[in-house]
């Protein structure tokens, strides 16, 4: 299940980013739902929010470093806990689907645009809702059924 859904978000973000590169000129928009969300091909070289532009070398270690900890981490998770394993599954497809366009294309392209948020794409999308849910099964899930006094 671990190593399907890694492949299913890589694949799912390769193809929607290939999509757009093949039928938009980069800086060019396109409304999915007008006045709500639009596709807008952009190539960021940067990080979330395009902090630290031009930093390609740097989030490659930085990608590769986090992915190994993260595989690491999930050797010792049960195959029973599928909602830690699809977390962590979430977080590596993603990381790894931006790594993909760092080191074909120098930079992470970026699609999804709601005009008052920064442009995003499937694989930033699963990199946070896999620390969302990385945080609620470490801080939040613990608690859920414990007694008063086990708090």
């Amino acid at each position: 299940m671990f190593w399907i859904c890694i492949a299913a978000v890589v694949i799912l973000d390769q193809l929607t980013k290939y999509a757009v590169a093949a039928n938009l000129a980069l800086g060019q928009s396109w409304p999915l739902i007008d006045g709500v969300v639009y596709f807008t091909y952009v190539m960021n070289k940067g990080a979330a929010f395009s902090l630290l532009q031009g930093q390609r070398w740097f989030f490659i270690v930085i990608t590769i470093v986090v992915l190994a900890v993260m595989l690491w981490f999930a050797r010792g998770i049960p195959k029973s806990d599928r909602l830690l394993q699809s977390t962590l599954a979430l977080f590596c497809g993603g990381a790894l689907g931006n790594l993909i366009d760092r080191l074909r294309f120098g930079a992470v392209t970026d699609f999804i645009d709601f005009r008052f948020f920064p442009i995003f794409n499937v694989a930033d999308s699963c990199i946070v809702i896999g620390a969302f849910l990385l945080g609620f099964c470490m801080l939040i899930r613990p608690k859920i059924g414990a007694t008063k006094d086990d708090i």
